[in-house]
């Protein structure tokens, strides 16, 4: 091979680790901002409403095979176009209104560009499967230029992503050909997980409820005993201003 195709090999080379360390600086991005919202949160409402969280990036076979199954052109741009999950964040909630509240988080960051919704728990897929998919645009700033990488975060809660688990072992075990029976099941499951998730959101918010009279019931306390103690403490004042206001002068 001859200096010219050995620099051009190593030009592709570069080129495409590039690429690859966008989306994973993407991520590291995204990461790192939700591990703030989650700091904030807890100590200004003594909640987190984030279990935990996963990333992956697509590897450059899987990219690859997804290209072909879409029949886009195999070049770097066309991917970068086509293919909108080659970097995905998974954040696992306990409660639906946790869900929504990570998305408004995530609406409020200005230098984040909310390219499209997916609500699979308002409308769940024919098989069951509900999650909150967000399309983020997220400023990545390389040695030599900004980039705007996109990174596909799911919202969902710990009985949804239980279910999605299963659902993807079961996929993967049958190669795609799940029996009728077990895709039946299947959907029972994500209809029990749904009312779980319902019955847990209830218990939530009463939860709260109680939380905040219990808050209230002790912010009202000492501002009572302290009422009694300060009219004592008034007392000899008021009865030196009746006696005189030269009194002891």
């Amino acid at each position: 091979m001859n200096s010219p195709q050995l620099a051009q090999l190593k030009k592709l080379k570069n080129e495409i680790t590039r690429f690859m360390m966008m989306y994973k600086f993407a991520l590291d991005e995204m990461e790192t901002r939700i591990e703030i919202l989650k700091e904030e949160f807890q100590l200004l409402h003594d909640y987190n409403p984030i279990e935990h969280t996963k990333s992956r990036v697509k590897s450059p076979e899987s990219i690859i095979n997804k290209v072909h199954r879409k029949g886009s052109e195999l070049s770097l741009s066309s991917i970068k176009q086509s293919i909108q999950d080659i970097a995905g964040l998974r954040i696992t909630c306990s409660f639906v209104s946790d869900i929504y509240r990570i998305r408004d988080m995530l609406r409020m960051q200005q230098d984040l560009k909310i390219v499209q919704v997916k609500d699979y728990i308002a409308e769940p897929k024919p098989n069951g499967y509900q999650s909150l998919h967000v399309l983020v645009e997220v400023p990545v700033y390389m040695s030599d230029r900004q980039e705007k990488v996109l990174v596909e975060v799911q919202i969902r809660t710990i009985a949804m992503d239980f279910w999605a688990s299963l659902e993807h072992k079961l996929y993967y075990k049958y190669n795609k050909a799940v029996p009728d029976h077990l895709l039946r099941e299947l959907k029972e499951a994500a209809d029990s997980a749904a009312a779980l998730d319902l019955k847990m959101e209830r218990l939530h918010r009463e939860v709260e409820s109680l939380q905040a009279e219990e808050e209230e019931a002790e912010d009202f306390l000492p501002a009572l005993l302290e009422e009694p103690r300060q009219k004592q403490t008034d007392g000899p004042a008021q009865l030196l201003r009746l006696l005189g206001g030269d009194f002891g002068s």
